[in-house]
């Protein structure tokens, strides 16, 4: 059986984990210090916060802005249960709206749906392609939009405007104007989840980018703290000969990394470019070549004059089927011994969200997107062999 997306650990991964597990300091240390300022680094971004998960990321910047209850939050109806998910834990309300056939938010949409209750909006960028950031920016920073604006504490009031808080869980090494994400929006949290194109089988990363008069290095710091019970030193600070004491300045969270998983990062990070994103792009081309002639196959947009996909997910749409057609399917593709997903099922069918009143029938373009995704493996060590084998099996599992 091709697996659908296995991490990549071999040798030198192994050797670094060993390292920091020898070392005698797996905790939060000067690994993730050294991720933090490689991802820094190579995102074009001054401040980076490491943390324990993209969900982590997400929810910790929803409290530093102060949203809560009687708030609003917008979200793509197409994305995993996190990005939702957080926004409920903050006692806000998430207010989904369409996306288009590029999976990306629809911008026109997000406007209809801006209240003076809108705090944030967060785009999601769905298998790895950008959302488009020049409109949304543009749009958050129109007069009429400044005007519905309703801060309610001294952070609001200093941003003046609805945040964008971008979700890139799948989008490390993604380009937007040949620019890497991670500077397009104010905020930006990564994920390196197990099956993520870099992985730290869990963890993710905050990129810090808000606008003049904020200062990014004060808020990196003051993170730092709040990722850690609001505690004024973390553990390595408190080894330092006679040290020891600290403060708890708020009820902070824990959701910091550990030098163990930042290990398997700095291996991933080192070879990302050279490596990584070079592989995972032959494979969609293959996919792409395979498929795009062929009329029951809607090969996915991930190349454009000014987006770049981080070839994360290879969404392969299916023409002209059901949703019951689809997982008919995908079932005789599992037969064929080839592992097969699907990206995502969209949150208004989701019981909870169901059950909210959130009605997939207001989501025309979500629901026909997924309706017909099956989405194709893509891993470094899939070899050329597999992706042939996953051709064949996808086009034999298609049966009209």
């Amino acid at each position: 059986m091709i697996p659908f997306s296995p991490p990549r650990i071999d040798d030198r991964t192994i050797e670094e984990v060993c390292a920091a597990l020898k070392s005698g300091w797996i905790t939060t240390g000067p690994r993730v210090r050294k991720f933090e300022e490689m991802l820094s680094d190579y995102c074009k971004v001054n401040n980076v916060l490491c943390v324990s998960s993209n969900s982590a990321g997400m929810e910790l910047m929803l409290h530093w802005f102060g949203v809560g209850p009687g708030d609003e939050v917008i979200v793509p109806a197409y994305t995993y249960c996190a990005t939702a998910n957080v926004v409920v834990h903050c006692g806000a309300t998430p207010v989904m709206v369409d996306v288009k056939e590029d999976f990306g938010i629809d911008v026109e949409a997000v406007r209809r749906a801006i209240t003076p209750k809108t705090k944030v909006i967060m785009p999601v960028d769905i298998a790895g392609f950008p959302c488009d950031y020049d409109e949304l920016n543009q749009l958050v920073r129109e007069d009429a939009v400044r005007q519905l604006f309703t801060p309610d504490n001294e952070i609001q009031r200093q941003l003046g405007r609805i945040l964008l808080l971008e979700d890139a869980a799948h989008s490390l090494g993604a380009r937007y104007h040949r620019l890497p994400l991670g500077t397009q929006a104010d905020l930006a949290v990564f994920s390196f989840h197990a099956v993520k194109n870099l992985t730290t089988a869990e963890g993710g990363a905050i990129c810090l980018n808000l606008p003049h008069p904020f200062d990014n290095e004060a808020l990196y710091k003051q993170l730092k703290i709040k990722s850690l019970h609001g505690q004024s030193k973390d553990a390595l600070s408190k080894t330092q000969a006679g040290n020891w004491r600290y403060d708890v300045t708020e009820a902070g969270y824990k959701c910091n990394m550990t030098d163990v998983l930042a290990a398997i990062g700095i291996v991933e990070l080192e070879r990302y470019d050279s490596e990584t994103l070079p592989r995972r792009k032959q494979i969609f081309d293959a996919y792409s070549n395979a498929f795009r002639n062929d009329p029951r196959f809607q090969v996915p947009i991930y190349e454009t004059a000014e987006k770049q996909s981080s070839y994360h997910v290879y969404p392969l749409r299916i023409n002209n089927i059901t949703e019951q057609q689809r997982d008919e399917i995908m079932q005789r593709i599992f037969q064929l011994e080839v592992s097969v997903n699907v990206h995502f099922i969209p949150l208004p069918m989701l019981t909870f969200y169901r059950n909210a009143g959130y009605n997939i029938q207001n989501y025309p373009v979500t629901y026909d997107n997924f309706s017909r995704e099956i989405s194709l493996p893509v891993y470094y060590n899939l070899s050329d062999t597999q992706v042939q084998t996953v051709i064949e099996a996808v086009k034999k599992a298609v049966t009209f």
